[in-house]
């Protein structure tokens, strides 16, 4: 419960946050690039976009269980 550790957890926060949002903006780029898209869109349309979604995030992980098999312990 240190300031410092909790500086350091913000920082690494704002970190993600911001290689989030680039990740989306590339994505959307690439999205927008292909052909099928060209022409479709009107000023409003790009004036909605955002790379600021989440959605498509699981911040938990994927975990895949085997509710038959039981763990051993050490």
């Amino acid at each position: 419960n240190r300031r410092e550790d909790h500086e350091f957890s913000m920082l690494a926060l704002h970190l993600i946050q911001n290689c989030m949002v680039y990740i989306n903006t590339l994505m959307i780029q690439k999205v927008l690039a292909q052909p099928h898209w060209q022409g479709r869109f009107t000023p409003r349309d790009y004036a909605a976009l955002t790379p600021l979604i989440w959605e498509h995030v699981n911040p938990y992980g994927r975990f895949d269980l085997d509710m038959n098999t039981r763990l051993d312990l050490p």
